[in-house]
C-alpha cells in the first residue's frame, strides 16, 4: 500500500533543534511530577505513621501518680507505653551539655504512647492535660509535613510552567512551519484544499517531533527519578526516607508523557486554523 507524503516538512536542522527543546521540556514535566507524587506519598506515610503517638511529660514530680493512673486507666486505648529514663533523655541532651554537667534533677517524667486510634488519643489527651503535657508527634512534626506540601507546590508550579513552554514551543513550530510553506499554503487554498486537510499535515509533522521527544524525556527522567529515590531512602531521614512512587505513580508519568503528545498535536491544531484564518 502506498503512503501518502507529508506536504510540509522541516529542514533537518530545525527539526533537530525542536526534538531537543521538546525532549529536554518532557524531560523536565515528568521529573517535576514525579517528584511531586513522591513527595505526597512520602507525606502520606510520614503522617500515618506518627498519627497515633502522643508524648506525656510531667513537670511537677507531685503528679507522677496521678499521670501514671491516667494510663492503667486507658490502657484499653492504647497499643504501646514506654516509659523514658533519665538516662535516655541525658544521652538525648548530652551534645547540648558542656563540662560534664547533668540535667538528671531538672528532666521531666515522659512515656510515649501508641494509640490505638486518632480517636482514642483525641478522647484521651484533655485527662492527661490535667496533670501534664501531651504532645502528640504528629503536632510536633508539622513543620516536616509543612515543607513536604511546600515541596509539591513548587513542583507543581515548574510542571505548569514547562507546559506552558511545551504550549509555546508548538505554538512557534507550526507559525514557523506555516511561513516557510507560505507558497504551498497559497498554492493549496487556491485549488480548494480545506482548512482541516492543512492543519492535519502540520499535526503529522508535530506529532513526529512529539512522539521522540516525549520518548527520549520519559527514558532519561525515569532512571534519573530512580537515582534521587534511592538516596532519600539511604539518607535514612525522617521526611526523605519516606519517598515513594508506586505502580500508580509511574503509570501516571507514561500517561503524563502521552498527554504531552496529545496536547502538542491539540495545540498544532488550533494554531495552524487561526492562522489560516487570518
Amino acid at each position: 500500500m502506498k503512503k501518502k507524503p507529508i506536504v510540509f516538512s522541516l529542514v533537518h536542522d530545525q527539526s533537530v533543534f525542536m526534538t531537543a527543546i521538546m525532549s529536554l521540556l518532557t524531560f523536565i514535566s515528568v521529573l517535576a511530577l514525579g517528584l511531586a507524587l513522591s513527595i505526597g506519598t512520602g507525606v502520606m506515610r510520614w503522617n500515618a505513621q506518627w498519627d497515633l503517638f502522643a508524648t506525656v511529660q510531667v513537670m511537677d514530680s507531685a503528679n507522677t501518680d496521678a499521670t501514671r493512673q491516667t494510663i492503667n486507666r486507658n490502657q484499653d486505648k492504647m497499643l504501646s507505653v514506654r516509659e523514658i529514663s533519665s538516662e535516655e533523655m541525658s544521652n538525648l541532651m548530652r551534645p547540648w551539655l558542656s563540662g560534664g554537667k547533668t540535667l538528671s534533677n531538672y528532666l521531666p517524667q515522659m512515656w510515649e504512647i501508641q494509640f490505638k486510634s486518632k480517636s482514642d488519643l483525641t478522647s484521651v489527651q484533655p485527662e492527661f492535660e490535667k496533670t501534664s503535657r501531651f504532645l502528640t508527634h504528629a503536632s510536633a512534626l508539622k513543620t516536616s509535613t509543612s515543607a513536604g506540601w511546600k515541596m509539591i507546590a513548587i513542583s507543581i508550579l515548574v510542571l505548569s510552567l514547562t507546559l506552558g513552554s511545551i504550549g509555546v514551543c508548538i505554538s512557534y513550530i507550526a507559525r514557523n512551519t506555516a511561513m516557510l510553506h507560505r507558497r504551498e499554503l497559497e498554492i493549496l487554498n487556491q485549488i480548494g484544499a480545506s482548512d482541516n486537510f492543512v492543519a492535519r499535515q502540520m499535526q503529522k509533522i508535530v506529532a513526529r517531533i512529539a512522539t521522540l521527544s516525549a520518548t527520549c524525556g520519559f527514558l532519561v527522567a525515569t532512571p534519573v527519578l530512580l537515582l534521587i529515590l534511592a538516596t532519600a531512602h539511604s539518607s535514612r531521614v525522617g521526611l526523605m526516607s519516606m519517598l515513594n512512587l508506586s505502580g500508580w505513580g509511574w503509570f501516571t508519568l507514561l500517561m503524563m508523557a502521552i498527554l504531552i503528545i496529545v496536547f502538542a498535536i491539540w495545540i498544532t491544531r488550533r494554531t495552524t486554523l487561526n492562522i489560516l484564518r487570518k
